[in-house]
């Protein structure tokens, strides 16, 4: 299924500027029919996949973060 800009810009959560930027810088694959950019849904799928394992990245290093020993003495 292929998508417009803004439509995929939609099913990102991102800006449409910023889409059309990585489009144009070749960051995102994209087809020009001569009026618009098509994008293909599929290149995407892994993306949701990385975004949501970073996100358990992230809330498990939140969960398990500790502070530095401030007690801590350097004997030299």
């Amino acid at each position: 299924m292929y998508l417009t800009i803004p439509e995929t810009a939609d099913y990102l959560g991102m800006p449409v500027s910023q889409v059309t930027k990585y489009v144009l810088e070749g960051r995102i694959r994209a087809v020009d029919d001569g009026e618009q950019f098509m994008i293909n849904k599929e290149q995407f799928n892994n993306f949701h996949d990385h975004l949501e394992i970073a996100k358990q990245q992230i809330e498990e290093w939140q969960k398990n973060f500790l502070l530095p020993d401030r007690d801590i003495r350097d004997e030299d």
